[in-house]
């Protein structure tokens, strides 16, 4: 009997913005409410399986829009065997990730850039390229 493989190739359709900033999660989903006018939540944290390393626990929080989702992510955490793991390895220097995606277009990436650099307690926000990320399939969580 001859096999079929199924090949799927994800889509990455949201805009990415890595932020540096030594405070906690919470603190930085209330600054990112603050000085957007969005209200993120806390929702559960998202737990990734791999096959060559112990599960890891993100910290998320999430805005649902109409149309799209905006969604903080942090990228450090500590895996079930209580060691420092990261969700994007090679952006190690990223605290963490912004993903936002709304088809409507009514959010502007760059406006989200210009507003999160004039706060003081995040030291860099910087405009990802996804194509250009080793592990950006741990990023489709939503």
């Amino acid at each position: 009997m001859k096999k079929t493989k199924l090949y799927i190739e994800p889509t990455f359709e949201f805009e990415l913005l890595g932020l540096v900033s030594p405070v906690k999660d919470y603190k930085m989903a209330w600054l990112i409410n603050r000085e957007l006018d969005i209200d993120l939540v806390k929702s559960d944290d998202l737990q990734i399986e791999f096959l060559s390393s112990p599960r890891l626990e993100i910290s998320q929080y999430l805005l649902s829009l109409p149309h799209g989702f905006i969604q903080l992510l942090k990228n450090k955490a500590l895996n079930t065997s209580q060691q420092l793991a990261y969700l994007i390895p090679e952006l190690r220097n990223l605290d963490y990730f912004l993903l936002v995606q709304d088809q409507t277009q009514q959010t502007s990436i760059s406006i989200f850039v210009d507003q999160l650099a004039k706060n003081p307690f995040i030291q860099s926000v910087v405009r990802l390229d996804i194509s250009k990320i080793k592990s950006k399939e741990n990023l489709l969580t939503y």
